[in-house]
């Protein structure tokens, strides 16, 4: 039954694939199977033109489709990829970087390199140096997680 369907639709397989393709991106977005829809849309425009040629066996135009795939997404990525421009505001999101250089008290002493700081209304998981509660503490940097900051003695 697959195989008539596919012998029928001929060069049609590859402009029903992409178009499927699209559809699903629409129904559930990701901007992925655009790319390889586009992809299956242009193998198909191809197909179109040499469906009679001896070359374009079903297995050169899966290599195709899949080289196009590759190529498609890295142009997509290219052109639709993360905005690089600077920002008034690059700490934005990033918590635990915005508390490097502040002062605080150290809430809970710092055992076996952790303890604890309040900083503002947050109670901060701390590593450093073994010190007693209640000491003055400077952060110095913060895990890329933003779940535990580095702090030494004033």
């Amino acid at each position: 039954m697959f195989d008539r369907i596919i012998s029928e639709l001929g060069p049609w397989n590859w402009m029903v694939l992409g178009f499927v393709l699209l559809v699903m991106e629409v129904i559930a977005p990701g901007i992925f199977m655009l790319w390889i829809g586009i992809a299956a849309l242009l193998i198909g425009a191809v197909s179109l033109l040499v469906w009679d040629a001896g070359f374009w066996t079903w297995q050169v135009q899966v290599l195709a489709f899949l080289a196009m795939s590759l190529v498609s997404t890295y142009v997509g990525k290219r052109l639709a990829g993360g905005r690089h421009d600077p920002t008034d505001q690059p700490l934005l999101n990033r918590r635990g970087e915005q508390m490097i250089g502040r002062k605080a008290t150290l809430a809970e002493p710092i055992k076996d390199g952790r303890g604890r700081i309040k900083l503002g209304d947050t109670l901060w998981r701390v590593s450093g140096p073994d010190l007693p509660a209640g000491t003055q503490v400077r952060v110095t940097g913060a895990a890329e997680t933003d779940l535990e900051l580095t702090v030494e003695a004033v």
